[in-house]
Formats: structure tokens, C-alpha cells, sequence
């Protein structure tokens, strides 16, 4: 509960520090680039080469690559049904098909199951929602924006981002059955620990509100099927058709509930995929995302 208690400490200091006249505005970004190319790389060097690979993995793998197909197609189908825009079907389909596992989802799971359950979220983010992200993301979001894009530019971008070149080194270092020395570790587990502060305060920093917005409709679609119809398939999924219980599915349903990603926020808008639907997909859906995460461990917790 005291880890609870201080992720929404960390999330209401960096939305207080937006009231400070001298704080930069825009922190966040180096903060980002902390997490991204600095903590989440520590994580995934120090968890996964202490993973023994089962086949049961593949549920926590198959999380977001489920969920961002559903998404394609679901907001395709609505899209042509009722007339959207090209860019708002892209928005909803990238915003909603990719969610907050590891800024949010790491700490969320680490203080709810901890450092097992953050092994298992590990493998829901970096060969799942980062992948997914970093590839069908960026070709979604290429065709809905009209953008001409080589394939080779992003086999090129995937193959250099730091943080999948550490995920190969660890994977590597698994399938060797080889692990850094202690020392090393230790300083990896370290600079992973700054992820749940440094994430939650970043968060904080990019929490805004327009209530003047003409897209609520569209938000409210875009969350029900981010923090409710996603967790819902996969719970059918994973729980009623597969019969699959116990810590892994738990974590993995966590993880499918999370709120919509900041990265995918931020390439929907970079691409023109209505920015103001894109963060107040953020803005509103991280800390109503605290309730419906609520809703989803009781779920699980009672049915064991």
C-alpha cells in the first residue's frame, strides 16, 4: 500500500511543479529521455537475463500485439461505419491500441505484485507494447498521415533505439545462461529504481485538461476500449477460453489495462493524428486509469 501511496505522491509533485514559474516547462522531455534510454535499458539488463523462458511467456509477449490488432480493426470498422477522419481513426488507433507498460505499468506492478511481477511486466513492454511501437505504430501512423516512409527507415530506427539493443544483449545474455557481475548489477538495480519516481513526476508535468475540447465523444470511445474493452478480450481470452491462472495472467491483465501510452501520444501528434485527442487521451485517461486498474485487480483477486 506505502508503494501506492507514493506513486500518486510523485504524480501530484510533478503536477505541482507545473505551477512553478521557474520550473522549465518542458523537463519532462529530458526526464523522458532519462527513463527511455537510460533506466528502461538498466531494467531490462538486470531482469532479463534472470528469466528461464517457458512457452506460458508468450501470454505476457501477446498483450499489446493482441490489443493493438483489435484496435486496428475496431476503430477501421467505426471509422468507415460512421465517416471518421483518416487522422482520428489513426489517433484512436494508435492511442488506444498501446498502453503506459512501463512509465506507468512498472511501478503499478512492482507495487502490486513486486520485483516477480516486474520480470513479467518487462516482457509485456520491451518485446511487446516498445516493438509494436516502434514498428506498426509508425507504419499506422505513416498511411493515416499521409507521410512517405522507407521500410528501411524504420528497420533502421528499431534496430539503433538503445533500449531494443539492450533488450538483444539481455536476450542474448539468457540464452547463454550468462549474467553481469554483482557489482554491475547492483548498479543496474540502482539506476532502475529512479524509473518510479522520475516516471510518476513526468507524468505529473504532462497532465492537462481542455474542457473546451470538441472530441469528448471520441475520448470516451478511445478509453472504454483502451481500460475496459482490451482487458476484457484478453481476460475472456487468457482466463475463460484458455483456463490460465495464477501471478503471469494477472500481471499480463494489469498490463493490458494500463492507460493509453505517452509515446504513442506523442507520435500520433507528431504525425498530425489530432494532437488535442491525442493528450487528452493522456491527460484524462492516466488518472482515470487508477480507478479502472482498481476495478481489474479485484476482478482478479477474487476470481484467484
Amino acid at each position: 500500500m506505502s508503494n501506492i501511496i507514493l506513486i500518486f505522491i510523485y504524480l501530484l509533485l510533478g503536477v505541482g511543479l507545473q505551477r512553478v514559474k521557474w520550473f522549465p516547462t518542458d523537463s519532462y522531455k529530458l526526464i523522458n529521455k532519462f527513463l527511455v534510454y537510460i533506466c528502461l535499458p538498466a531494467l531490462a539488463l538486470y531482469y532479463i537475463p534472470k528469466v528461464h523462458w517457458d512457452n506460458k511467456l508468450l501470454y505476457l509477449i501477446g498483450v499489446t500485439w493482441i490489443g493493438f490488432a483489435i484496435s486496428f480493426f475496431f476503430f477501421r470498422f467505426l471509422g468507415k461505419k460512421y465517416g471518421w477522419s483518416k487522422k482520428l481513426i489513426g489517433c484512436l488507433i494508435i492511442t488506444a491500441g498501446l498502453g503506459n507498460t512501463s512509465f506507468l505499468g512498472y511501478p503499478i506492478v512492482n507495487a502490486l505484485y513486486g520485483s516477480e511481477g516486474l520480470k513479467m511486466a518487462i516482457l509485456v513492454d520491451q518485446p511487446g507494447t516498445f516493438v509494436v511501437l516502434s514498428t506498426i505504430a509508425v507504419v499506422v501512423a505513416t498511411l493515416y498521415s499521409k507521410e512517405a516512409t522507407s521500410g528501411g527507415k524504420i528497420i533502421k530506427k528499431v534496430m539503433l533505439f538503445p533500449p531494443f539493443i539492450t533488450f538483444l544483449v539481455a536476450c542474448f545474455a539468457n540464452v547463454l545462461n550468462l549474467d553481469f557481475h554483482d557489482y554491475f548489477q547492483l548498479a543496474l538495480q540502482k539506476v532502475g529504481s529512479l524509473l518510479t519516481p522520475l516516471a510518476m513526476i513526468s507524468v505529473g508535468l504532462q497532465l492537462h485538461f481542455d474542457s473546451k475540447s470538441q472530441h469528448w465523444k471520441f475520448l470516451w470511445i478511445g478509453l472504454a476500449y483502451k481500460l475496459f474493452i482490451t482487458p476484457a478480450i484478453l481476460f475472456l481470452l487468457y482466463v475463460v477460453i484458455l483456463k490460465q491462472h495464477g501471478l503471469m495472467i494477472q500481471v499480463a491483465l494489469i498490463e493490458a489495462a494500463m492507460a493509453p501510452m505517452i509515446m504513442a501520444s506523442i507520435l500520433a501528434s507528431s504525425h498530425g493524428l489530432k494532437p488535442r485527442l491525442s493528450s487528452m487521451m493522456i491527460g484524462f485517461g492516466i488518472p482515470i486509469s487508477f480507478i479502472t486498474l482498481a476495478f481489474w485487480y479485484f476482478v482478479l483477486e477474487f476470481l484467484g
